[in-house]
């Protein structure tokens, strides 16, 4: 990253601070034992499930400690394998004022939750919304945001149809998408799941697209224009034979809830079985926010929740030439992370009045763009990106 992005990121959280100069002045410091540790305890996984993301996170946070250059705090890394190794750092490092970077997993986290009574900080990866609360604050990329961002954009003429896979992600963006249907303008029609192996997409898609019905409806309009014998009904009939199906769909908008490997496999069916791009809207999430997708054919004009990569490029550049590998998506997480407890450290002696201005309403600009932090759990500001010839873009 650039001294100019250091420099704009770093002032771009100082604004939302100096809110809080009248909170600073009101909040009665705690005893000395209360101040902050400088030595910032970063707990992360090395099992064989979490040690490439692991080994990628301080990636991104010796990054950090590079360019911000910030003498007056230090990251120190703590790598365990099970529960038991957890448990011992936890007890070996908590003290009045400690903060904590990680655990990555909810499992793992909830095994770390059970410290909050030592007065210290939190700040986990986890993804389980439920146990933000007490000393425990969550970042990450929340499927929240994202519908948040989906349901503002869309209008009263959209009819949503949602397709997902049979995993806890999709099972999860089934079980809440409604609460976010209800508050907009558009309507949700349909919510259709299929095998996570992809076993039954054909099926589901064709269920989807009514294929079969409006396969037949195809065949009875070539029939009836056979039994006429004019130029307009065999001109008619000649158009016909280039289609499969005939028929609007009941639906204008089509949210994928998945990513990975899967969407380059299922997105492709879908123009296949007559769900055609042109005229049904593509709608993914933020898993889609991948390079890889974007020259996808049948991907191209669809649209998902994002930042621009313009926003990272610095980042994204960085970590490719010192690591020879781009970052995987979520690094941006600890890097912006390490910013904002870099930044509080500083302002504030201890963790009464970080947790007081956390309370607040204040806004942080990140690598992934603003962001504040409501109930102990971070939440994004997002737009809505097209992907167009290898890129994603924002929609004016």
């Amino acid at each position: 990253m650039s001294q100019v992005e250091q420099k704009k990121t770093s002032e771009a959280l100082d604004p939302a601070i100096k809110k809080t100069e009248k909170i600073e002045k009101e909040i009665i410091k705690t005893e000395t034992n209360d101040k902050i540790d400088k030595v910032i305890e970063v707990v992360l996984s090395s099992n064989d499930k979490y040690n490439y993301l692991s080994s990628n996170l301080i990636n991104a946070l010796e990054m950090f400690v590079f360019e911000y250059n910030d003498k007056s705090i230090t990251f120190n890394v703590n790598l365990y394998n099970n529960h038991s190794e957890l448990k011992t750092i936890f007890n070996e490092k908590k003290k009045p004022g400690k903060i904590f970077i990680g655990p990555i997993s909810s499992e793992e986290t909830r095994v770390a939750k059970q410290y909050c009574e030592e007065n210290i900080l939190i700040f986990s990866f986890a993804s389980e919304r439920s146990l933000a609360g007490e000393c425990l604050y969550l970042f990450n990329f929340f499927i929240e945001d994202d519908l948040r961002t989906i349901f503002s954009y869309l209008d009263a003429e959209s009819k949503i149809a949602l397709i997902y896979p049979d995993n806890n992600y999709g099972n999860y963006v089934n079980d809440i998408i409604d609460s976010f249907a209800m508050g907009s303008k558009s309507t949700l029609i349909y919510k259709l799941k299929y095998n996570e192996d992809l076993s039954d997409a054909r099926t589901i898609i064709k269920q989807l697209g009514k294929y079969e019905f409006r396969k037949q409806e195809l065949q009875k309009q070539k029939k009836l224009l056979m039994k006429k014998n004019d130029e307009v009904s065999f001109a008619a009939l000649k158009k016909l034979e280039k289609f499969e199906t005939i028929g609007d769909l009941d639906f204008t908008h089509l949210i994928i809830s998945d990513g990975n490997i899967r969407i380059l496999e299922l997105a492709p069916l879908l123009p296949f079985y007559d769900i055609d791009p042109n005229n049904i809207q593509f709608i993914g999430t933020g898993l889609w926010d991948e390079k890889s997708f974007f020259d996808e054919p049948s991907l191209q004009g669809a649209i998902f929740p994002g930042i621009e990569i313009s926003e990272r490029n610095d980042f994204v550049n960085s970590f490719s030439e010192i690591y020879s590998l781009p970052p995987p998506r979520t690094a941006t997480i600890m890097y912006d992370l390490a910013a904002l407890i870099s930044i509080l450290s500083k302002k504030y002696d201890n963790l009464n009045q970080i947790v007081s201005f956390l309370k607040e309403d204040n806004y942080f600009k990140g690598l992934d763009g603003n962001f504040s932090i409501k109930n102990n759990i971070i939440e994004r500001e997002l737009l809505i990106l097209k992907i167009t010839n290898g890129k994603a873009i924002e929609i004016d």
